[in-house]
């Protein structure tokens, strides 16, 4: 092992950190962790559906102003967890084209009568138009090629 390449490393982790700390003096929550990934649990965050203008916060209520939005719960098949499993309760919409699908976005997709919840890992384009590659979270592979009119609802919110 090279001690200088472990000194280097835990000088500029330690630096980051006390850096990010010092220039946080708002609300802002900050994800701690090292930069390696552990797992393939997720490569990109879902996409920004609610501004901050969009969600009220009152003393006795949360109000998301979100138009068609309805509520989704889940079993705990082990695909999606962490992120997803019995005790989340999930919030929907209709997506209304290709453009409101996102990479990193969790979608419900039907296939063989079940409604299948994945993220996207990929969207592209071939012959046939727009596609998505799908994964769970825990899946080692991805689900194969998924068109638009089989995607039912985009998550946009979850609730635990």
């Amino acid at each position: 092992m090279n001690w200088n390449n472990v000194l280097v490393f835990l000088l500029g982790f330690f630096s980051c950190t006390l850096f990010v700390f010092s220039i946080n003096s708002s609300n802002l929550e900050i994800p701690f962790g090292t930069g390696f990934v552990v797992s393939n649990y997720l490569e990109k965050a879902p996409s920004d559906w609610l501004g901050e203008e969009d969600i009220l916060i009152l003393d006795d209520r949360v109000i998301l102003k979100l138009e068609g939005a309805t509520l989704s719960s889940y079993i705990d098949s082990g695909s999606m967890n962490p992120t997803l499993d019995e005790n989340a309760n999930g919030i929907r919409v209709v997506p209304k084209s290709e453009k409101d699908i996102e990479v990193g976005d969790i979608i419900s997709y039907r296939f063989a009568g079940m409604l299948i919840v994945h993220r996207v890992i990929e969207k592209g384009v071939d012959d046939d138009g727009v596609y998505f590659i799908v994964k769970g979270d825990n899946n080692l592979i991805g689900d194969g090629k998924i068109r638009f009119e089989d995607i039912e609802y985009v998550t946009v919110a979850l609730i635990y």
